[in-house]
Formats: C-alpha cells, sequence, structure tokens
C-alpha cells in the first residue's frame, strides 16, 4: 500500500503542478524531482491504491524506468512471464513469445499496481517530493504567466504548468476544454485476483476467446492468478461462484482451473477514448486522463508512465535549461499518436475476441492457427504489446 495522506500545506507557487498521484503522476513528479524542477503532486484521495488492478509491465515500460532507478526492484518483486497465447479452450490458436524481444527486458513483467505505486512513491520521497493529499483541484484559470488552481477547500496556487494525470473523468482535461472522444463497451469487465487449481499458467498470459467474451488468465506473485473477462453485466463484487462459472465456461477444459479462493474482486466499464489534444496552452494531458482502453493488451498503465517520462524530460529542459516553449509541442507529437495507435489495436483484439457467430470464430480460429506459422506475425504481435515497435524515440 502506498502511504497514507501528507499534510503538507500547499504551496502558492511551482513550476508543475500535477494533479492525480497514480503511476503516472509519481513517475512525472519523481522524474521532475530527480531534474531539479520544482513539482507540486496532489490527489484528492486519502490514501494510494492498495489493490492490484494493472498488473502488467511490458518491456518499454521497464526500460524507461531504468531513469529513475526502480526497473531492478519491480523486477525482483514480479513474475517474469516470457511468452502468451491466444486460446480457445484447450486449443491453442497463436504463441505470442518475448523472449526475442531486442531488449534487456525480454519479457512481460507481472506485478501488482499497488507494488508497482509503493516502488514509485519510496522512489519520489528519496528524491524529496511527496504526495499533499487528500487535496482536490476545483477550477483552473490561465494567462500568459502561469495556471492558477484553485483547491476545494479554496487554496491557491500559481503554477508555470498543470499536467493532469487524474484519471479517465479528469476534471483538468474538462477544466481545459478538450475533447475526450470514443465510446463505451456495452459489455463491462470482472477484475479479480484468486488462488487457482488445474491447468493455470505459471510462466504465461492466456487470453481466452469465446463466444461470451475475451477471458486473461495470468500469474502474479504469491502464487495468484490475475482473471479479466468481459461479461455483459458484471456484479459489483464478484464472488467465487462468479469466476469459477467464467471460467468454467471460458477456460480449460481437460484440466479445468478451479477456484480456491478469491483474494480481491472488482468490476468497471470499459471505454475507448483519446483526448482531442494533449495540451492545451500551459495544461498537459498524461495517462488515462490523455487516453482509455480495453485492458486485453494490458498496456494502458505502461502507456501512461511512458507519457509520463517524455513529457517530464521535455518540461525540464524548457524549465531548468531554457528550451524554447515549442519543445513542449513534441509531447503531443510523440505520444498521442502511440496512444491511437494502443486504443485501435486493443479495440480491434476485443472485437475480434467477442465474435458470437460460430461460422466467423471458426474463420477467425482458422485464420490465427494460419498466422501462427508466420514468424514475422509473432515478432509484430510481441513489438507491439512490449510497445517497443511503437515508440519512436526508441532507437532500434
Amino acid at each position: 500500500m502506498t502511504s497514507p495522506s501528507h499534510t503538507a500545506t500547499l504551496p502558492s507557487h511551482t513550476d508543475v503542478l500535477i494533479v492525480g498521484a497514480g503511476p503516472a503522476g509519481m513517475a512525472l513528479a519523481a522524474s521532475l524531482a530527480d531534474k531539479g524542477i520544482a513539482a507540486v503532486l496532489i490527489d484528492k484521495q486519502a490514501e494510494g491504491a492498495n489493490t492490484s488492478r494493472a498488473a502488467v509491465v511490458h518491456a518499454r515500460t521497464l526500460e524507461v524506468l531504468t531513469e529513475l532507478q526502480i526497473t531492478d526492484e519491480l523486477v525482483s518483486r514480479g513474475i517474469i512471464v516470457p511468452r502468451a497465447t491466444v486460446r480457445e479452450r484447450d486449443r491453442v490458436l497463436l504463441h505470442v513469445g518475448f523472449d526475442d524481444l531486442p531488449t534487456d527486458y525480454p519479457y512481460t513483467l507481472l506485478i501488482p499496481q499497488d507494488v508497482t505505486e509503493a516502488v514509485l512513491l519510496r522512489r519520489l520521497s528519496s528524491l524529496g517530493g511527496s504526495v499533499i493529499r487528500p487535496c482536490e483541484l476545483a477550477t483552473l484559470t490561465q494567462d500568459t504567466d502561469a495556471v492558477t488552481a484553485t483547491t476545494t477547500s479554496g487554496a491557491q496556487i500559481r503554477a508555470r504548468y498543470v499536467v493532469g494525470t487524474d484519471g479517465m473523468h479528469s476534471l483538468v482535461r474538462e477544466q481545459s476544454g478538450i475533447g475526450f472522444q470514443g465510446d463505451t463497451y456495452a459489455q463491462s469487465f470482472i477484475l479479480a485476483d484468486a488462488l487457482l487449481d488445474g491447468d493455470v499458467p505459471e510462466a504465461e498470459i492466456r487470453l481466452y476467446f469465446s463466444p461470451e467474451g475475451v477471458t486473461v488468465l495470468a500469474p502474479l506473485p504469491g502464487g495468484h492468478h490475475r482473471i479479466v473477462a468481459t461479461v455483459d453485466q458484471a456484479p459489483p463484487a464478484p464472488d467465487h461462484d462468479d469466476v469459477q462459472n467464467l471460467l468454467n465456461e471460458r477456460g480449460p477444459q481437460a484440466d479445468p482451473a478451479v477456484v480456491r479462493k478469491i483474494v480481491w474482486s472488482s468490476r468497471f466499464r470499459v471505454h475507448h477514448r483519446l483526448a482531442e489534444h494533449y495540451r492545451a496552452g500551459r495544461v498537459f494531458l498524461a495517462g488515462d486522463a490523455a487516453h482509455v482502453h480495453s485492458p486485453a493488451g494490458g498496456q494502458g498503465m505502461n502507456t501512461g508512465l511512458q507519457d509520463a517520462l517524455n513529457l517530464a524530460a521535455k518540461l525540464a529542459a524548457v524549465i531548468g535549461e531554457g528550451a524554447p516553449d515549442t519543445t513542449l509541442e513534441g509531447y503531443e507529437t510523440e505520444r498521442r499518436p502511440i496512444a491511437e495507435e494502443v486504443v485501435a489495436f486493443t479495440d480491434t483484439m476485443t472485437r475480434i475476441a467477442t465474435v458470437s457467430s460460430a461460422p466467423l470464430r471458426g474463420m477467425r480460429n482458422t485464420a490465427l492457427r494460419a498466422l501462427d506459422w508466420i514468424p514475422a506475425v509473432h515478432r509484430k504481435m510481441a513489438m507491439n504489446l512490449s510497445e517497443l515497435g511503437l515508440d519512436p524515440q526508441r532507437i532500434h
């Protein structure tokens, strides 16, 4: 669990105000602190996340987090997973191997989000930063020199720049007038961490396709497994029977997965949306405030963390090194196309996974098995999922 509230007084001025202390917000604050830039990080919640939620950290994210010197700790606390498979019941339709990726991290790391946030917070603290919480934004107003932020308690702070890392329902995005285009999937999602027996993966992420929906099954530290599944109407707190029925209907058949215990569960609705712009004057968006999409590829938190470190470098160049303000235009130019690709890729994956027509499912399965023989397909899938192939800033 990340630490509880810090009751530090909101200062009157700062270089960068960051609204939202999730992974993207903490990574941005830590990177700016490391570069000697004054930043204030606020969050309306009294405590940080204490649930596992986003559990996948991909190779490109591990690369960029080396800047913060936390990658080795994350790897030591997570589970290294070198491959993924797409399946229909016991039949493997497509293999995706990460072990040949051109990186020092040729795998996917499975680690609960609360652990990732705790590691980020410790790094932020070691650099002299903290999270001021609970501290809720009320309004933003811009002028030519700065942004004035007012909190719900009436406190004010002037910042040269403001970054909204405050999630899908971002008040920063709303206040800045940036549109958030897209739609909501008709289905809802069940999210659960469980202790399982039977044919369950220890070093593999499995995507089970079925007419009822897509189901992801992946290992977590501590012998737990993560289950993510689309359903028509998810119950508020999915229980043992809910998860067991899902696995019975969609999971392995020869050696069925058996739920021993539900450790944690939740439900959520999924949107596929993209901010029209990542900047409005002195206000920027990053993470879920800028893009949300299906969790099918486990890329949401990853894209947000990469946003944060890209933006931190540009803000530091302008604030600390006197680079021209046009440097900041590169943030949207570089990062928005990546999010656009991720949103489109995960939407396509979700729609392919949930084909309900039996003839179309047969055609899909035949096509996937045929593609499974083509090495270039494996590499393309691995490069896209890991986001190594999406970032133009990376030297291949």
